[in-house]
């Protein structure tokens, strides 16, 4: 049976090839990750994440499997969102914003949420209607979601698989986001979870989505920038997710210490601008990745 696809194995396969294989939505057995408990102290560590990243193609067919597959197979709610049309030579967003953040990726109308469905024949028909469109998961129903920058969520991965914790599906953004699938009502947690460790969540870019929000399942593809990947697959044998409490520290610690880092590059670009590496928009990058992450939220 295959393994779920973690850290290691997206790093692995972007060093030796520089580029990584489309991410077709499949749902594949395999092992999950085991082990429950308290969370130890978390050490300092690092993990590569890769920068190279193929773009695929969106194709309707593809789109339509994936959301009938993760209503069948997970008994997630799905919801059909906006799509990518074709015009003057790029790709523009359905819902007719020149200046759309999320094009492609975000909710249709204020009604997605009540659109939201579990049942297969359901998710064919409204893909049927729309093949290309986005693939919405409600959160606050199956589960929350926990939304971290993608330097930190790696190096939290890579920590976290290594201890043996539980963990449960991992999406990555073209946007440098990454999603964290743990129990229903860690949302309403995360706040002081994190204040217990020392921390404002807001401070160290860690983001709760809970009842009323919803995140971009793979295979969607937003805009011209790439399409959402699994960093860690579902499997038919990963049926329990993790409690909040369980990945909190691991995450939080992350996050603080990519924040830190980030002060510190600023800083000493204030005094010295060469020290900032070319391409390195800093705390600007981080902002739009904000922006972007709130535009999937109705």
């Amino acid at each position: 049976m295959e393994e779920p696809i973690g850290v290691e194995d997206l790093v692995g396969v972007r060093q030796r090839t520089g580029t990584a294989e489309p991410d077709d939505g499949r749902v594949p057995g395999g092992v999950p990750a085991s082990g429950r408990g308290h969370v130890p102290g978390v050490e300092r560590e690092s993990a590569g994440a890769a920068q190279a990243t193929h773009i695929p193609l969106q194709r309707g067919g593809q789109l339509l499997d994936a959301a009938v597959r993760y209503a069948e197979e997970r008994h997630w709610d799905v919801c059909p969102g906006t799509w990518l049309e074709a015009g003057d030579g790029t790709e523009r967003c359905s819902c007719g914003d020149t200046d759309c953040a999320s094009p492609g990726a975000h909710p249709a109308g204020a009604d997605w949420a009540e659109r939201a469905t579990a049942s297969g024949s359901a998710a064919r028909r409204m893909w049927s209607e729309h093949p290309t469109a986005s693939i919405l998961l409600p959160t606050g129903r199956s589960f929350d979601a926990l939304d971290v920058p993608e330097s930190a969520g790696f190096l939290a991965l890579a920590r976290m698989e290594r201890m043996e914790l539980p963990l449960g599906p991992v999406t990555r953004t073209p946007d440098r986001r990454m999603f964290f699938f743990v129990l229903p009502g860690a949302a309403s947690k995360t706040d002081g979870l994190v204040r217990e460790l020392g921390w404002r969540a807001a401070t160290i870019d860690l983001v709760g989505h809970g009842e009323g929000r919803c995140v971009t399942a793979p295979p969607t593809r937003v805009g011209g920038r790439g399409a959402v990947q699994w960093a860690r697959r579902p499997t038919s044998a990963q049926r329990w997710l993790p409690d909040v409490e369980e990945v909190i520290g691991p995450l939080a610690y992350a996050c603080a210490r990519e924040a830190a880092d980030a002060r510190s590059r600023l800083a000493q670009a204030t005094t010295d601008p060469s020290a900032l590496p070319v391409g390195d928009d800093g705390p600007e990058r981080a902002s739009r990745g904000r922006r972007r992450s709130r535009a999937h939220v109705s």
